[in-house]
């Protein structure tokens, strides 16, 4: 492929990943990438057959920026404590979100999913989203000491994430915590406050009898 192709290739699956994010799949037409990326409105056939294909070719960016995040995750957790895991986990993930200033629709786009289904949503869930819960699962059933089925390790789990996507680039949500937007230079500090509120969080939980 020559290099402008690449580009507009590029262009045209950045501006994609935006516009689906922000509005969904049904509501966002051809043009309307092809003009957001500076493109040819023949872009898209040319380089992702059709509008779905462009799709699958979002969904499918989205999975590999979460597995490569997964997988940073558990690099920087190997040989450590569960309790030292659970800190590399909440830094790589905030660490992302700041590496990469524009990963922000990807959040939005799952809830996009959530919200209203597309056939692909069961891949996104399948390929991106559960190996992340699984690897935060694992690391909070060792804390807790239990299985990671446990209902207590999901509960934990769905809190600790909530936390780190209040911190995720949002348009509304930054009128909301303007003292909270996370940067370069206050990052560690974040990633230890959410370590250190959950760490008591689930070791609460697990000197309960229920």
């Amino acid at each position: 492929m020559r290099t402008r192709d690449r580009e507009t290739r590029e262009r045209v699956l950045r501006s994609a990943a935006q516009l689906f994010a922000d509005r969904g799949f049904k509501k966002v037409t051809v043009r309307e990438i092809c003009r957001a990326a500076r493109a040819n409105v023949a872009a898209v056939n040319y380089h992702f057959g059709d509008k779905g294909g462009l799709y699958r070719e979002v969904l499918q960016l989205a999975i590999d920026t979460m597995r490569a995040t997964s997988a940073a995750a558990r690099v920087a957790g190997t040989g450590q404590s569960a309790d030292d895991r659970l800190r590399r986990y909440i830094h790589v993930s905030l660490c992302r979100v700041i590496g990469d200033a524009n990963a922000s629709w990807i959040s939005r786009l799952i809830n996009r999913e959530i919200a209203d289904p597309t056939p692909a949503f069961a891949t996104l869930v399948a390929r991106g989203v559960r190996p992340r819960i699984d690897d935060l699962s694992a690391i909070v059933a060792d804390i807790i000491g239990c299985s990671p089925t446990d209902e207590r390790v999901l509960r934990c789990v769905a809190r600790i994430h909530a936390q780190c996507v209040l911190f995720v680039p949002h348009p509304a949500a930054s009128r909301l915590r303007s003292k909270l937007q996370l940067r370069s230079e206050n990052i560690d500090g974040v990633a230890e406050h959410i370590a250190d509120f959950s760490l008591a969080g689930i070791r609460a939980i697990a000197s309960r009898s229920d």
